[in-house]
């Protein structure tokens, strides 16, 4: 019997002195040198604050065309939305690009990017399309109420808007959707 309390003993007073040294590390935290650590951790917190705050928020996309202010002052037609499939570009940056012809500004060109697309814009008296030579579309233009819906094949040319309508009215391209 006396090992068996000599080893219930040692096993309590080993406990004690873990209990003793766990209570004086959590006191040193509150007290004393542990304000310094307290005081860091605080200081690395508002590091990472700043970073957070200093970072930049979520990125939403709005589709929103970008640089259609300047487009519009620069070409007068207005890219409004789209899902970024279709992009107006340069007629002389390459061959078989959709093509819109419009008594009110210059020839328009678009590329169309992955198997489909959308794009609502605004080019006033359009008379005529070409078709890109990768992509059908179907372009929409409208006049004092009136809507017109053109299926453009793949490189195939098609009349629009007032080439399109027997009064020969002016019609405004409002809309393209491109697919494969």
């Amino acid at each position: 019997m006396n090992l068996a309390r000599r080893i219930i003993a040692t096993g309590a007073v080993a406990a004690a002195c873990a209990g003793a040294f766990a209570l004086a590390s959590v006191s040193s935290a509150s007290s004393g040198t542990g304000h310094h650590q307290a005081a860091a951790r605080h200081a690395s917190a508002d590091r990472a604050t700043t970073v957070v705050d200093g970072a930049p928020g979520y990125a939403v996309e709005d589709y929103n065309y970008p640089g259609a202010d300047a487009i519009k002052a620069q070409k007068g037609i207005v890219l409004k939305r789209g899902d970024g499939h279709i992009t107006l570009v340069d007629c002389a940056s390459g061959t078989g690009l959709m093509e819109v012809y419009s008594r009110k500004s210059e020839k328009s060109c678009f590329r169309a990017t992955g198997p489909s697309g959308y794009l609502s814009l605004e080019i006033p008296s359009v008379y005529g399309v070409k078709g890109e030579a990768d992509h059908e579309a179907d372009v929409k233009l409208t006049t004092d109420g009136a809507t017109q819906s053109i299926d453009v094949g793949k490189g195939e040319w098609k009349a629009a808007g007032e080439a399109a309508d027997p009064d020969g009215r002016a019609f405004v391209l409002v809309e393209i959707r491109t697919s494969k």
